[in-house]
């Protein structure tokens, strides 16, 4: 656990005892598994220790919308996901190890006022921040009104994060799709129109921009 974010800094034995202290579960669920769904009404975070899951958001017609990749080291709950009165869903993507701890008792310090607890909580507001900023980038993405300027400007955000022209998407098309709140078959026409433009080059998940 010494790789995770939220234990940056913070010595093994501590990590240990801190569970110890938070009634931690460590609970594992096999691929496509429901790990927590009605996330607004689980007073809990959990932290990915191995595998990955989506964030899955279902309106009220049944329509699936992508949220949020998470990988190792990821955090959920109520605190860390967009508020919505619809349903909320993290679904395994593959067999995953998740840590659970009570919300509650990872906010409140005890009285020993640990020095370990204190980084703990400064790390979880560094993950909160990443997070909404992430949210942000979201944003930016989904207010672009047509499904080109939506690749576009998601193709674009993907390759600053790699300082590349040449990415990989973190998604399949289907979930890309759902993820941009867009119709697939309409975005795969697109990414066609793009590429036969010479606006990208796109192979399976490879995408490079020529721009």
């Amino acid at each position: 656990m010494l790789e995770i974010d939220i234990f940056r800094d913070i010595e093994n034995s501590d990590v240990k005892k801190m569970m110890h202290c938070f009634n931690a579960n460590f609970i594992t669920y096999k691929k496509d598994r429901t790990i927590i769904s009605n996330l607004g009404n689980v007073n809990m975070v959990g932290i990915i220790l191995k595998g990955s899951a989506h964030l899955i958001r279902y309106d009220y017609d049944g329509n699936r919308t992508l949220l949020d990749k998470l990988s190792v080291g990821d955090l959920f709950g109520e605190i860390f996901t967009p508020t919505s009165s619809s349903e909320q869903s993290i679904i395994a993507i593959n067999d995953c190890e998740i840590l659970f701890i009570d919300y509650n008792k990872l906010i409140n310090r005890c009285k020993k006022n640990c020095s370990c607890h204190n980084l703990l909580i400064n790390n979880m507001l560094k993950l909160l921040a990443k997070k909404i900023a992430s949210m942000n980038e979201k944003i930016e993405v989904l207010d672009k009104r047509s499904i080109r300027e939506k690749l576009l400007k998601y193709f674009n955000i993907l390759s600053q994060k790699v300082n590349s022209k040449t990415f990989y998407l973190p998604f399949s098309y289907t979930d890309l799709a759902d993820y941009l709140s867009i119709d697939r078959s309409a975005m795969m026409r697109e990414i066609k129109n793009l590429k036969d433009e010479g606006f990208i080059k796109a192979n399976k998940k490879k995408i490079t921009l020529c721009f």
